[in-house]
């Protein structure tokens, strides 16, 4: 390696003695220099600056004149040696580096033992994977949801609860196909919820496919940011299911609103909140945080905050009513877990409880849930109901999207959830409109 670093002796620097040092030049660059003593001093006049040693004619009082050559050069290659280890330790000041640690005696193998990794010019990367997955939550956090973060929460937990049932240490080299089958296993068969009152094992095919969605994207954010070396992520495939959920028809959602509270005032608030989820379509992340600035003229405009899309939705007398009459233009605060829990005391309340059967996959195998529909309800059944509805109203698509916030027809379509009853009325309603229905009709 060819290394601006040269021996000098220099004829305008004369000591008392009549002696001028030997040093060794390392120019960082044409203005950062330094200068490193030898400890070798000799008369100006015995240096040759064209072959940069010293001359014969050096008297012997100094020494032997080959024997200071070859020392000079071992102190050059040593110098050498410093710099190309700062390089390599991409220490962020080579040229300090090397003044504060050069002396004639320095044995280079010191500088390996000795090194203090808060000299390196970029900090020192934590290859746990559950360090690298908190730093990318932290940065996430800056620009979604408490809803997203908690979602990237549950995929670190999952990962770390597979890490203790396999009892070996999950390193990014885990992540192959191999590691990929025996995850998706373990979440299916093996891992307990949290937060339940009686021990579930394993998650829907729904959930498995958001936490392996989480961990690809983590991944491929580490990739991106050449942290970790790339990894073939393309058999870590995402399993989906059609998601069991149910939906409220304008006339049940017209009882819950109506339904007499009076022994219950402290669900008064939630049931109104819930009304106006149903009459609005957005997301709860996005109705439990209006404010009175986003109400103009009967119609509210929200940003989203998942999407970063604004909407535009006018609001329906009941709608209205609740914003201006019963919150006062200020929405009440509630958590959505607590939100979700008291809805469906207040769909019971509401007399909503006709058996509904869900199944979902569990290998090959479906596991058939029954219960109430009250008990069904969450706070996205607002969307779901919002879009059901005026779908089934003949709403054009693409103008409920405008207010749903959906971007794809996909996306928006498994928010509608009709019955086979449903769709054939639907059906037989277009038909009429066409005259398709009259036994005069050509085929």
């Amino acid at each position: 390696m060819l290394l601006p670093i040269r021996p000098i002796c220099n004829p305008k620097k004369i000591r008392r003695d009549g002696t001028s040092l030997i040093q060794i030049q390392y120019c960082y660059s044409a203005e950062k220099k330094t200068l490193l003593n030898t400890g070798i001093a000799i008369p100006p006049g015995c240096w040759n600056r064209k072959k940069l040693r010293v001359n014969a004619n050096l008297p012997q009082a100094f020494g032997i004149v080959q024997e200071i050559n070859i020392e000079i050069q071992r102190q050059q290659r040593l110098v050498e040696d410093i710099v190309t280890f700062a390089i390599q330790k991409e220490v962020k000041d080579p040229l300090k580096f090397v003044k504060t640690k050069y002396k004639p005696t320095l044995k280079i193998s010191a500088l390996d033992e000795n090194f203090d990794e808060k000299e390196r010019d970029v900090p020192v990367v934590n290859f746990d994977v559950f360090y690298q997955i908190n730093d990318y939550i932290n940065f996430k956090a800056k620009s979604v949801t408490p809803n997203m973060v908690n979602v990237y929460n549950n995929m670190r937990d999952t990962l770390k609860a597979f890490e203790v049932f396999r009892q070996r240490k999950i390193t990014f080299e885990s992540f192959d196909f191999a590691f990929y089958e025996e995850f998706v296993d373990y979440m299916m068969y093996d891992h307990v919820q949290r937060r339940r009152r009686m021990i579930i094992k394993g998650f829907k095919i729904s959930t498995i496919g958001k936490t392996i969605k989480h961990l690809r994207v983590f991944l491929a954010n580490r990739i991106r940011r050449k942290i970790i070396a790339p990894i073939n992520l393309e058999d870590f495939k995402i399993m989906d299911e059609e998601a069991d959920a149910v939906y409220l028809t304008e006339e049940e959602i017209f009882r819950i609103y109506k339904t007499n509270l009076a022994a219950h005032p402290q669900l008064e608030e939630c049931r109104d909140l819930f009304v106006f989820g149903c009459l609005t379509g957005l997301r709860f992340s996005d109705f439990t945080t209006l404010e009175k600035e986003d109400f103009r003229n009967g119609m509210l405009y929200k940003k989203q905050r998942k999407s970063d899309h604004w909407v535009v939705i006018p609001l329906r007398d009941i709608a209205d009513e609740i914003f201006q009459n019963r919150f006062k233009k200020v929405i009440p605060k509630f958590e959505n877990a607590a939100f979700n829990k008291l809805i469906k005391e207040i769909v019971r309340f509401a007399g909503i409880i006709q058996t509904i059967k869900f199944s979902h996959k569990k290998g090959n195998k479906d596991v058939i849930q029954v219960r109430p529909k009250c008990d069904w309800v969450t706070s996205h059944t607002c969307r779901r109901s919002f879009c059901t509805n005026e779908f089934l109203a003949g709403t054009p698509v693409d103008l409920i999207m405008k207010i749903s916030g959906h971007r794809s027809l996909r996306d928006f379509y498994k928010y509608i959830r009709i019955t086979p009853e449903e769709a054939g009325q639907k059906i037989k309603e277009i038909w009429t409109q066409r005259g398709m229905l009259t036994h005069n009709t050509r085929i």
